[in-house]
């Protein structure tokens, strides 16, 4: 992947443009810096039509030749997040990974908008303390290695929000941000984030106003509600029997979820780049997926190879994590994954009440779960005389161990 060495060679830029602080400044910051023309896109992965309100406008007002919006909301859930699903991969234990899922779709078309209206840099505005500059970059070094990067956080003496909305009023550039705005967030299909403000302590209990997408457990309903979600061979078909395409599904279990206060993490997480951070996720349709995907599996796979799968899923979190989606090894825990999620057929039923998403019913065609087996009554398929030969060769090496000693 080139990088910004030569910045005569660059004409046309393709930046990723969200409409906030940091984008709003980047855009006439290439334009003066790299004397070029600057083409803005942005990804409409599901994060609530008023973040797009408006954008194309406020994207050419601020010195954009083209806006390129596109819907990669369908495309998001269908080839990132259900994939993901598959292998059970959460992030340290608690995170669902909604970040790092969005941004390979985002860099992929990225570079399709670059490609098609020829441009020779691509730029984003993450800054370089965070994971984010990793995992767009990558994806690009893996798409489209001919193609510069510019990444103004790590080139512009600019430090601060203060700096940025100087920038702005000093060369007439309307932004909604204010230096007053407290916490930083992500938003998509899958979840929100917070971080900043009073989470940089993470001594400090989250306030109620961080929280925008869930009602408080403790104010969410007395009553609680169960949802039905039918699977097949591992993908998300229908919700309380109501057949939805996979981001329809994400949007319904968000609705359902939602007013029960499901989905709340409060987590410090390791950085890829090496420093802890304190973060807030709500991912309430996600956490109610993730249950019944599990709960499904537990039903379906044996004991060696749900072991297996669990041992994926820690490898492939970190896949995810570190923005590592267009490698080989992707690819090959991916198809391993999808070997198992062959047999995730059938239905869950999860009940949610202040807070929690518990699988209350399961089944399904491919079971391995045999009631004649299991009982505590009587039975006539199992003869428990059989368990003491098993115990004495499972135990045979320890029990020679122990011979040996004496």
């Amino acid at each position: 992947m080139a990088l910004t060495d030569n910045k005569h060679d660059i004409k046309k830029v393709v930046l990723a443009y969200s409409g906030g602080l940091d984008t709003s400044a980047i855009m006439p910051w290439l334009k003066e810096n790299y004397d070029c023309e600057v083409v803005a896109f942005a990804a409409d992965v599901g994060q609530g039509e008023e973040e797009l309100e408006g954008l194309y406008d406020k994207a050419i007002a601020s010195g954009a030749s083209e806006c390129h919006i596109v819907d990669l909301k369908e495309e998001f859930v269908s080839d990132f997040i259900y994939p993901t699903i598959t292998t059970g991969a959460v992030y340290e234990g608690e995170y669902l990974l909604g970040t790092s899922m969005a941004r390979p779709v985002i860099a992929k078309a990225q570079v399709e908008i670059a490609r098609k209206v020829g441009a020779d840099a691509l730029s984003h505005g993450c800054t370089g303390k965070g994971n984010d500059q990793v995992r767009f970059e990558g994806a690009f070094a893996a798409l489209a290695p001919d193609l510069q990067v510019i990444a103004p956080w790590r080139e512009w003496d600019m430090v601060s929000r203060e700096d940025l909305l100087d920038y702005l009023a000093s060369r007439n550039i309307k932004s909604s941000a204010s230096a007053t705005k407290i916490y930083s967030r992500d938003a998509n299909a899958w979840h929100i984030s917070h971080e900043g403000g009073e989470l940089e302590d993470p001594w400090c209990e989250p306030s109620k106003q961080v929280w925008t997408m869930t009602t408080d457990p403790e104010d969410a309903p007395d009553k609680s509600e169960r949802i039905s979600l039918s699977f097949d061979e591992g993908r998300l078909t229908h919700v309380n029997g109501k057949a939805l395409s996979p981001y329809q599904a994400l949007v319904e279990l968000n609705q359902l979820a939602a007013p029960h206060g499901v989905g709340r993490i409060d987590i410090v997480e390791n950085r890829l780049v090496g420093m802890k951070s304190r973060g807030c996720y709500e991912t309430p349709g996600g956490t109610v997926l993730m249950k019944a995907y599990k709960a499904l599996e537990c039903l379906v796979l044996d004991k060696s190879a749900l072991k297996f799968r669990e041992q994926l899923a820690l490898e492939f979190s970190h896949v995810m994590y570190d923005g590592r989606w267009f490698t080989a090894l992707n690819d090959a825990l991916l198809a391993s994954a999808a070997s198992f999620a062959k047999l995730v057929t059938g239905e869950i039923v999860v009940k949610l009440y202040k807070g929690q998403a518990t699988v209350v019913q399961r089944q399904s065609p491919n079971s391995l779960y045999s009631e004649d087996f299991a009982t505590f009554g009587a039975d006539d398929v199992y003869n428990q005389s059989h368990a003491e030969g098993f115990i004495r060769l499972f135990s045979l090496s320890s029990r020679i161990k122990a011979l040996k000693q004496k």
